[in-house]
């Protein structure tokens, strides 16, 4: 029994039920969590060393290197039980569909940036963190995250299928284990 298996089973019903019902979600959220801590990090040391002056660049590059991780994570754990394409398409759209993510999480922190113009010396080194940090990361995660979740179960994992991979759909297995009651 997993790690995750094994907290789901903590869990009293009904709130257990909604896990389960959920569970792809719930994925993407600690797959998005494990790549906001890479953003994040290649993000704060990119614009506080060599990008100073070009918090957009850093943002990008980081954001590219979090996608990656991403894509890995999201294939082999979130959206295991789903496919529907070959490799080479599904990643394909894998990282159009990020690619577009990446360019909705930095417009808030260059309209930040450069439309309010909340960079020193107009203001404290303290308040353009704080505003790069809520304009990127949480606005700009926000949209990404809406955004690529929906398009991920639509486009990218179109067809649900039980862990075994065959053609049964997983709520349909749920359901056949007692486990999908709405």
């Amino acid at each position: 029994m997993s790690f995750v298996d094994a907290a789901v089973n903590r869990v009293p019903e009904p709130l257990r039920g909604l896990l389960l019902r959920h569970h792809e979600l719930i994925k993407f959220a600690i797959v998005g969590g494990t790549t906001f801590v890479v953003d994040s990090v290649i993000f704060y040391t990119l614009k506080l060393t060599v990008l100073e002056e070009k918090p957009v660049t850093a943002k990008v590059i980081a954001g590219v290197i979090a996608v990656i991780c991403s894509y890995v994570l999201n294939r082999e754990w979130s959206f295991k039980n789903r496919g529907g394409r070959e490799r080479h398409h599904e990643a394909l759209l894998f990282f159009a569909v990020s690619g577009i993510g990446v360019v909705l999480s930095f417009i808030p922190l260059w309209i930040s940036s450069y439309v309010f113009d909340l960079r020193v010396p107009n203001v404290s080194l303290t308040m353009e963190n704080i505003a790069d940090f809520v304009s990127a990361y949480l606005i700009g995660n926000l949209l990404q995250m809406i955004f690529r979740f929906w398009c991920f179960r639509r486009f990218v994992f179109p067809e649900e299928m039980n862990p075994g991979g065959d053609d049964i759909p997983e709520h349909e297995e749920l359901a056949e284990e007692g486990l999908g009651h709405s």
